[in-house]
């Protein structure tokens, strides 16, 4: 990837590649989210299943999603990403 990124650079000139390397980001930041979300919501799923299998109550389940450290990181990511891509696509 990064050589085809050199080898596009030396031919086009510095605006095309201003333009090629923002749909990159956008691309990236697209996968990115894709790929998190789609953890989450397995994690989630997860917790679920298990809490079914254990018969716990609803909101105790509820609770343990909600206090769940990576699901707390998970969510922040996404909107830290969520806001990284609004700013590319105001530049």
């Amino acid at each position: 990837m990064i050589v085809e990124i050199i080898q596009i650079k030396n031919f086009f000139p510095l605006k095309y590649y201003y333009i090629f390397n923002k749909v990159l980001d956008q691309q990236d930041l697209k996968l990115s989210k894709k790929l998190i979300s789609s953890y989450k919501k397995r994690l989630e799923k997860e917790i679920l299943d298990r809490s079914m299998k254990l018969k716990m109550p609803q909101n105790k389940f509820e609770e343990i999603i909600n206090n769940n450290n990576e699901l707390i990181n998970l969510k922040k990511t996404l909107e830290d990403l969520e806001m990284e891509s609004e700013s590319h696509s105001k530049v």
